[in-house]
């Protein structure tokens, strides 16, 4: 049997041939009198591959004019120079195999569907146009990740997903256990026996790969993480899911100020990367999801970065004489309305701020020498707000001993971070970046839930 041709390959062939076999399934599919058009994707790429069946074709009745939307085919023929606009090529077809029927309940019909309605169905909604187009971005730009790092000597570490480590420090946890919820053994206190677990310890899904990185980081130089964490929040926002992929470098000897260069530098390749790979799948969001998509990336593209410490953003918010959902005050977190504003009004470029005070942030950052502040720093970018949020670590065994204190933190539970710098301590620092945040800058669209497979939020664990 001779070897199927995809339909991006045959849109961009070189030449007619006189054999071709591709297979997909029918967008649409419209008679004429002595022939009908097929309009046939496969999902290598957004634009579809026009079959011309002619009703001469053995089986043109019982096959071709009962095919609907959404049914698989495989079509024999020969690829032409096309007629039509649109389309330098198509398949004049000798035989039209039917794969698989879909009825008419087949819920993707060609008209416009809504994006809860997508949801309900994300089992199919890989095959509408505009989510073939999310997937394959998604795709990708998982590739340009580890490009980016592996062509810079980075080693990419795979972090435990199952750990006993909160990195963080917000108790968000998903415990991961194999003991009976209904009666589990108790200890002498009355409270769960987790040495009867399966890990005979208290366990949980990971919220960051960062503090298992610092120690591949501190023996390899640079490191970095990809994979999924895990957020017990009850938050319902477009931006938040329980479940989420995550870019984690993580690099010995450089400072708070290299590692916003590399956060900065990493930003700007990824979309590089996507508009020169992506460019026909940017063309539908650009269309029908965000009109100034394109403006919006080049501008990030065109203008550096600007810096400006916590302190001065708190100052330049308080003066702005805007009304706040959330009032501006030192020591709190900036909110997204504060971000965006950064970003889009105040600076009107992509910003990174940096040194936020201690009482917000967790445990390993860095101490300033004022006492109050550590070397935090967060991306902000125009649409989105944060995108990436790191810090120079504590490298100073008694300073991150006294601040483990401040947070309560059980210092036994982290001996081994504790002996990083016991034991040839150096200055390092890293960051996040949410992959799907990222995504959604790149795509346009407005919710988390629609760059990824199959969204975990808050009351929802479908597929």
């Amino acid at each position: 049997m001779q070897n199927p041709t995809s339909v991006k390959d045959a849109l961009h062939a070189t030449a007619p041939a006189e054999s071709i076999l591709v297979q997909g399934w029918v967008r649409t599919r419209r008679d004429a009198k002595a022939f009908s058009f097929i309009e046939l994707n496969d999902g290598s790429c957004l634009k579809n591959l026009q079959v011309i069946a002619d009703a001469t074709m053995p089986g043109y009745a019982e096959v071709v004019q009962k095919l609907t939307t959404g049914a698989s085919i495989r079509v024999q023929g020969e690829l032409i120079a096309s007629k039509g606009q649109g389309q330098a090529w198509e398949v004049k077809a000798a035989q039209v195999e039917l794969m698989g029927a879909a009825g008419s309940t087949y819920p993707l019909q060609k008209k416009g569907h809504s994006m809860e309605f997508l949801r309900e169905i994300a089992h199919l909604r890989p095959r509408a146009n505009l989510f073939g187009a999310v997937f394959r971005v998604r795709s990708r730009l998982a590739y340009a990740v580890h490009q980016y790092y592996q062509d810079r000597g980075y080693v990419y570490v795979h972090t435990p997903i199952i750990t006993g480590s909160d990195c963080e420090g917000a108790g968000e946890l998903f415990r991961v256990s194999t003991l009976d919820p209904m009666n589990p053994p108790k200890n002498e206190e009355g409270g769960v026996d987790y040495e009867q677990d399966f890990f005979a310890r208290p366990t949980y899904l990971t919220v960051s790969g960062q503090l298992e990185a610092e120690v591949f980081a501190c023996a390899l130089g640079k490191v970095y993480t990809f994979g999924p964490t895990f957020r017990a929040e009850n938050s319902n926002t477009s931006r938040h899911a329980s479940e989420f992929w995550m870019i984690e470098p993580e690099m010995a000897f450089v400072d708070l100020a290299g590692n916003m260069d590399v956060a900065e530098d990493f930003v700007k390749y990824l979309i590089r990367d996507v508009q020169e790979h992506c460019a026909d799948d940017l063309e539908i969001f650009g269309k029908f999801v965000d009109k100034g998509l394109k403006a919006r990336l080049d501008f990030v593209l065109e203008r550096p970065f600007q810096r400006v410490s916590y302190t001065e953003a708190m100052d330049i918010l308080t003066a702005s004489g805007k009304k706040w959902e959330h009032p501006v005050k030192w020591g709190d977190n900036l909110q997204s309305e504060h971000e965006r504003y950064l970003a889009e009004e105040h600076f009107k470029c992509p910003v990174t701020v940096y040194n936020y005070p201690k009482e917000i942030k967790p445990f390993y950052m860095r101490l300033n020498d004022d006492g109050k502040t550590v070397t935090a720093m967060d991306v902000l970018v125009p649409g989105i707000g944060e995108i990436v949020g790191g810090s120079q670590r504590e490298e100073r065994l008694d300073v991150l001993e006294a601040n483990m204190d401040h947070h309560g933190l059980n210092k036994e539970d982290y001996s081994w971070y504790l002996d990083l710098r016991r034991y040839g301590s150096v200055p390092h620092s890293g960051f996040g970046l949410g992959f799907e945040r990222m995504l959604m800058f790149v795509t346009g669209m407005a919710n988390i839930r629609d760059v990824i497979p199959f969204a975990r939020t808050p009351g929802n664990a479908a597929f």
